[in-house]
């Protein structure tokens, strides 16, 4: 029995960073009012996570990348008959993570050209216009129960690991190790994590600085000033 590293510090800070940035878009849209401003700028974070994290799934560390956990319908079975052994998301937990991220993508798209017909309009709301945003809206708002219903199951998973399996899925995600469990060396598990270096960090985060600028709209032109109406008096 050995520990080995399992999930790289990006991995971890993603995670960590998004469980915040979701939890505080919910919270700040069932607020209203003044904090939608905190809703729109956790929604722009989330978009810069998710394009970070879909980089990170092809140059990241020996378990981040997709095609290292993303399997077929064998494994899949043999996962749901307890056959199935390895490091990293098991095929289960990798269609939890592909609904999750799908879902979210879907989520904060939607929010960049939503509005709430009082004071907040999303970053990209000008390329719209309000007839189409309001179609987007509706969207955005059947997509929330789908994404609370995802986080409850990944809630549950963990339980049903801790309580049936005797196995925390908790610390690996705080720490990155886990301990090994013998014999298991097949497709490469068992092993501790490499690559993903400085480099593959430094690509990831510009695609995911460059994809939270083109969200939050602040390369579209500025509106025209608005024209005072004739015969208005004049300011001094």
């Amino acid at each position: 029995m050995q520990r080995i590293l399992v999930w790289d510090l990006p991995t971890r800070l993603f995670h960590l960073l998004l469980a915040a940035c979701v939890t505080g878009s919910f919270i700040s849209a069932k607020i209203g009012g003044n904090a939608m401003v905190w809703h729109g700028r956790f929604g722009l974070a989330v978009v810069g996570l998710l394009a970070f994290r879909l980089v990170w799934g092809f140059v990241g560390s020996t378990y981040a990348p997709f095609f290292q956990f993303v399997r077929g319908p064998s494994a899949i079975v043999a996962c749901l008959r307890g056959q199935w052994h390895g490091e990293g998301h098991n095929p289960l937990g990798a269609l939890s993570v592909l609904a999750m991220l799908g879902t979210l993508l879907l989520q904060v798209s939607t929010g960049l050209f939503a509005n709430d017909d009082i004071a907040f309009e999303g970053p990209l709301y000008a390329l719209v216009g309000k007839e189409l945003s309001d179609r987007v809206v509706g969207i955005h708002r059947l997509v929330e129960p789908l994404i609370i219903l995802l986080v409850v199951a990944h809630l549950a998973a963990i339980v049903f690991y801790v309580r049936f399996k005797k196995e925390t899925l908790i610390m690996p995600m705080i720490t990155g190790q886990k301990v090994m469990r013998s014999g298991i060396q097949a497709g490469g598990a068992g092993d501790t994590a490499i690559g993903g270096g400085v480099a593959a960090f430094c690509i990831a985060l510009a695609i995911g600085l460059a994809a939270l600028y083109g969200a939050s709209g602040a390369w579209l032109p500025l509106p025209p000033p608005v024209i005072p109406a004739s015969g208005s008096a004049p300011d001094f």
